[in-house]
């Protein structure tokens, strides 16, 4: 509980206590001064009223004058009656005195009258006095209560007074002692509070600044220092280019490779800003954009070509974010980046020389196979002489495998077109119905192999797409393909088109095998194939569809499911 709180409620009991006690006082005075007044009303005026009544009796005047005064006294009393049995009296009173006016002489009315005041008199008398008696029990009860309500207040007071003073003015001199010890440098001293409130927060933050002080205070510059020349002489003696900032940014070190790369001297570059040095070089600047201004869509990078060792070189960067958990707190904190080139030159060198060995053979292939298809048709041809059945399904065998060889020789000179970045593109308005109809037809022979009927739905009047027409064609008709090699026998293939704002979506779903969700994030991969899949393939069509569609402006996208079936999807934009 804050110590505001414990305040408000501690003068909040004091002044509900001393509301309690006045109300409580104000009450009893009340309840005296109502039986006070009973007693002056009720009784003393008809014991006023019977004196004057009784000096007029005694006077022995007999005139009108005594009896109009003696008359009024009593029509005062006849309206004071508040005694059981006051009324009947005051009757008796009456009835007496209407008989003395016509007999003034009458001795027995006078002693009569006399007596009726008596008794009025004494009821009178014996009301006050019983009156007393209840004010008198009324100011004990009042006398009690006061005291107990007193005392119970003086108590809860005196609790306050005792502990509330030491609960606020014990934690500060416990907190006072303990800077002091702090500033003597004794820096393993600590502050415990109980509970969560003000105190324990400060206890908190005292004890995090002492655990800092301490650490500070136990180490050893000169190991530091020593330390600090290790890792320098590490990062120095690294092959790969590296350079440190820290969160704001400024440049704290950049080994010989980095300074070497970049062209700058150390002193222009380390302790300064980095968007200083990137005002001036442009590799620093290349290096830093990502730092300052993350990009929204982050994408794969590609390697940057720097020219070093006298020739071009290839580097890929890798950006780390430092962070460390200060002593004392629990979140972490940035304190800086570290920026690292791995060099790949090597890399791509055997990447390339591997490209252009696939390109070579793959294009030495195509000649033989063209020569062996020819000699395939040549044999098919009766005129060359008839073949019997086994011969003819060794010619179909060979004919297949040909094809195969085929096709897998047209993969890979695809994929060094796109490697070698030697793609050409050309974008025109296609009819989207036209398209689908051509593939379908071209894969017809391989459907109804498989008795797999291949069922389209494009719209009347649907628009056209902005697409290369060949490589469009070489796409679709390679998911098909594919469809139909893991599709079930006597399945069915399904090739819709849908439109919307800006872009047309063309679809291929087959009800087959599926992918696992796993492999999903791969299959656009060169060379990948879902591990245990039994059928034929290079693992590259998919690479290559990925690649024809991004060099088009469009996009290739996979759903599937274990026994679910595949849907691959091309997103191309609309022909306005």
């Amino acid at each position: 509980m804050k110590i505001k709180t414990k305040l408000i409620l501690a003068v909040g009991v004091l002044f509900i206590m001393i509301t309690i006690l006045s109300a409580l006082g104000i009450r009893q005075v009340n309840v005296l001064a109502g039986d006070t007044k009973n007693i002056l009303v009720d009784n003393y005026l008809s014991l006023e009223h019977s004196r004057n009544m009784y000096k007029i009796l005694d006077s022995n005047e007999r005139d009108k004058a005594a009896f109009d005064k003696f008359k009024t006294y009593l029509e005062k009393q006849k309206t004071n009656v508040t005694e059981v049995g006051e009324d009947e009296l005051t009757d008796d009173l009456s009835e007496h005195f209407e008989a003395l006016q016509k007999d003034p002489k009458n001795v027995m009315l006078l002693e009569k009258l006399r007596g009726d005041l008596n008794g009025i008199m004494k009821l009178n008398m014996d009301s006050i006095k019983r009156k007393s008696n209840t004010a008198e029990l009324t100011a004990e009860d009042s006398i009690l209560w006061m005291s107990l309500t007193s005392s119970f207040c003086f108590i809860i007071g005196f609790v306050l007074i005792v502990n509330l003073p030491g609960y606020i003015a014990d934690p500060i001199k416990s907190l006072t002692d303990s800077i002091l010890q702090i500033a003597a440098k004794n820096y393993s001293q600590r502050v415990y509070f109980k509970g969560h409130g003000e105190f324990g927060a400060l206890a908190k933050s005292f004890n995090t600044m002492a655990e800092k002080l301490q650490e500070y205070s136990a180490s050893d510059l000169s190991k530091v220092m020593m330390e600090k020349k290790r890792i320098d002489t590490l990062i120095n003696n690294m092959h790969d280019p590296v350079i440190g900032l820290d969160e704001n940014y400024k440049v704290l070190f950049a080994n010989d490779e980095a300074l070497k790369i970049t062209g700058i001297k150390s002193s222009d570059l380390i302790g300064k800003p980095a968007h200083e040095a990137a005002l001036t070089n442009d590799l620093i600047r290349s290096l830093t954009k990502d730092l300052v201004a993350p990009p929204n869509t982050p994408e794969k990078e590609q390697p940057l070509k720097i020219y070093a060792d006298g020739r071009e070189s290839y580097f890929e960067k890798d950006i780390i974010s430092i962070s460390i958990v200060p002593t004392g707190e629990t979140d972490k904190k940035k304190i800086g980046s570290v920026i690292i080139l791995r060099n790949i030159t090597a890399y791509k060198e055997l990447d390339a020389a591997k490209t252009n060995f696939i390109a070579t053979v793959s294009h030495e292939f195509k000649t033989p196979i063209a020569a062996m298809k020819m000699s395939l048709q040549l044999l098919e041809n009766e005129q060359t002489g008839k073949l019997n059945e086994e011969q003819k399904h060794l010619v179909e065998s060979i004919k297949d495998d040909a094809n195969r060889l085929l096709r897998t020789t047209g993969e890979l000179l695809n994929i060094t077109q796109v490697e070698t970045g030697k793609t050409s593109i050309n974008i025109t308005s296609c009819d989207v119905s036209s398209l689908i109809t051509e593939t379908v037809e071209s894969n017809k022979i391989q459907a109804a192999s498989k008795n797999i009927k291949l069922e389209t739905a494009v719209p009347i009047s649907f628009p056209d797409i902005l697409a290369d027409e060949e490589k469009t064609q070489w796409i679709m008709s390679n998911l098909i393909s594919n469809a139909i090699r893991y599709s079930y026998e006597n399945s069915s293939i399904y090739i819709t088109a849908t439109q919307h704002e800006k872009t047309i979506e063309i679809s291929v779903k087959d009800t087959g095998l599926g992918i696992p969700e796993n492999y999903l994030n791969r299959v656009f991969d060169k060379y990948f194939r879902v591990p245990g899949t039994q059928k034929e393939g290079t693992g590259l069509g998919l690479a290559i569809s990925k690649e024809f569609m991004e060099a088009q402006g469009g996009t290739i996208l996979v759903t599937s499911g274990t026994g679910e079936g595949s849907c691959f999807t091309l997103v191309f934009q609309r022909s306005f």
